[in-house]
């Protein structure tokens, strides 16, 4: 039987309870990768462990926030515990709070959004640096947004942390290699929970404006992601695959209202 191009090889996936996160791990998990995912809410963490082991994966949870740099110590000590190495690190979790004009941003809540989009995913990266990758290497993720390239109403906070975290994507990329591989992927707007107040209210309008015709799945980026964490893409480092139907290049005769549409809320892409 051909191995599957994670066998043997232990992930860890931040925000894995639903949405882009969650089909990460079903994703690494198919790939033959053994899981450790977490998110704040216990339960969702705790199904979707019996959910991956219903398919016939390995698989644990650890459920916490990664605000919490505790815990993302109890997380990596975890899944030594479990599989004795951490080859995979995806930073998925994130918040798109305060959301509104920075003018109006409470400063505990800009502070927050940085710890959890930004800081979290250097703390995580640092803990499997030290903890395995320093000696055995591996690859890690960091799950931005297509949106941070633009500015926009409202979301001054979130792309801004999500450009730092582009940023800090190739920082480490570059401190990191050879040993470790570190690359980002930016959805597009993604058919997400967080995303909703964007893709309920036009999703048609949108889809008519996108080359490909739809809005993003969880599953079109999960497969991004998994291939980046593969061999495939072992040539791959301080790279950022836009993973956004084309969002950028647009249909080439969009409907007027279509344009207009996606014009208004090309800045409102949370990409978790």
């Amino acid at each position: 039987m051909t191995s599957r191009p994670l066998d043997g090889r232990a992930a860890v996936v931040t925000g894995a309870s639903r949405g882009i996160g969650r089909a990460v791990a079903d994703e690494l998990a198919r790939a033959g990768a053994r899981l450790c995912v977490t998110a704040r809410d216990t339960d969702g963490v705790r199904e979707t462990v019996v959910a991956l082991r219903a398919r016939g994966a390995d698989a644990i949870g650890v459920a916490g926030s990664v605000a919490d740099p505790a815990h993302l110590w109890e997380v990596t000590e975890a899944t030594l515990a479990a599989y004795g190495r951490v080859d995979i690190v995806v930073n998925n979790a994130a918040t798109n709070q305060p959301y509104g004009p920075l003018m109006d941003a409470d400063p505990d809540a800009w502070r927050t959004a940085f710890t959890v989009n930004v800081e979290a995913p250097l703390r995580l990266v640092q803990c499997a640096w030290r903890a395995w990758m320093s000696e055995h290497g591996g690859a890690v993720v960091n799950v931005c947004t297509e949106g941070a390239a633009h500015v926009g109403p409202h979301v001054g906070a979130y792309g801004t942390s999500k450009a730092a975290l582009l940023h800090l994507t190739a920082q480490l990329a570059g401190e990191l290699g050879p040993l470790v591989r570190v690359n980002s992927v930016s959805p597009g707007l993604v058919r997400t929970e967080m995303a909703r107040f964007v893709w309920e209210r036009a999703e048609e309008a949108v889809a008519a404006g996108l080359p490909t015709g739809r809005i993003g799945e969880p599953e079109d980026i999960a497969r991004a992601v998994r291939w980046l964490v593969s061999d495939e893409a072992s040539w791959i480092t301080g790279a950022d695959l836009l993973v956004d139907g084309g969002t950028r290049v647009r249909a080439a005769s969009p409907t007027g209202d279509a344009q207009a549409v996606q014009h208004q809320l090309r800045h409102h892409l949370p990409g978790a």
